[in-house]
């Protein structure tokens, strides 16, 4: 249910109780019983939902959504507020879904969001879900996506400072992430992937009138994709550009260079309704496009679009594994 003090609580509830949703999955949701049953009577939700507490095995025959209670809110989370409680709550969220994962009890984990400080006040040095879960995982190659109606972009780079994630754009790292597009593109059930790779400077560099990246690193990488791996890659494309040309349907993904150039296209596009995918974990890992939304926590007015999305992206992708669970955390 992500961070207690934020949105979470609240969108999760309102995903969970749309037909849509049980039609195609059996939602399980990972937080606190009590603070869930809270913000049902407040905001007069649904919350009828049994009880399942850490420790216990789930029931074999699961015929609506659970909650899987994890009792270990101290004290009073008072919503908009950062707080470690908070986010020491919210981390044990996450390492139980992962744990429900690994038992095969569950099919797929589709993430509300949660609060970095509050994440770091409770004692988790993590930038974000997706290096949570890949420290979790042992997983040493992952990759940040997005899905924005009929554009998917992958992240070279994450939550790091710009003048970093320029230093990050290397012809190594650049190989391993359309590598990993590729591969996970199939998992999907994308045959024969069309990848574009993005460029770093305006209008990817003139020929080096512009910076030198896109000679010196990306070219080569997607070179050496191309032709040793025999993978289906174009670029560097200006970044002006190629992301319309892969929303009309030229391309199945594009490979972005920092996070900033891939969001802005992703949320100009469909904020509200994109779905945040983690590559490269051993199971499937969606999450909303939005953040804890403090200013607006507790008092019902959050929009659910993205959380419904992203249990839905969960439960297609895990379904094409012959699996129908998705996990909320």
């Amino acid at each position: 249910m992500g961070d207690p003090a934020g949105i979470g609580p609240e969108v999760v509830l309102k995903a969970v109780a749309e037909e849509e949703i049980q039609r195609i999955c059996l939602p399980i949701i990972v937080g606190d019983a009590q603070l869930i049953a809270h913000t049902a009577r407040t905001l007069d939700l649904q919350s009828g939902y049994d009880i399942i507490r850490l420790g216990e095995p789930l029931p074999e025959q699961v015929t609506g959504p659970l909650i899987f209670h994890l009792d270990n809110i101290n004290g009073v989370i008072e919503p908009g507020v950062e707080s470690g409680a908070a986010g020491k709550a919210a981390g044990a969220y996450i390492e139980a879904a992962v744990e429900l994962c690994a038992a095969g009890s569950v099919d797929a984990i589709a993430t509300a969001p949660i609060n970095k400080r509050s994440l770091f006040l409770g004692g988790y040095s993590f930038p974000g879900h997706t290096e949570f879960l890949a420290h979790l995982t042992g997983t040493e190659e992952y990759a940040m996506a997005f899905v924005a109606a009929n554009l998917r972009i992958v992240l070279i780079s994450t939550h790091v400072p710009l003048a970093e994630a320029i230093t990050l754009v290397k012809k190594d790292r650049i190989v391993r992430t359309i590598n990993l597009t590729n591969r996970e593109l199939k998992r999907w059930g994308i045959e024969w992937p069309r990848l574009a790779v993005a460029a770093l400077n305006p209008h990817g560099a003139e020929g080096g009138l512009f910076g030198m990246e896109e000679t010196a690193e990306i070219g080569p990488a997607v070179a050496e994709c191309r032709d040793t791996e025999e993978i289906n890659v174009e670029g560097p494309y200006s970044a002006d550009t190629v992301f319309l040309r892969a929303s009309r349907g030229e391309f199945d993904a594009v490979i972005a260079c920092y996070h900033d150039q891939a969001m802005i296209p992703v949320k100009c596009l469909s904020f509200g309704e994109a779905v945040n995918v983690t590559l490269g974990l051993p199971f499937i890992r969606t999450s909303v496009d939005h953040g804890t939304a403090f200013d607006i926590a507790g008092k019902g007015v959050a929009e659910h679009s993205s959380m419904v999305a992203a249990i839905k992206l969960a439960a297609e992708l895990a379904g094409r594994d012959e699996s129908c669970n998705a996990i909320e955390v």
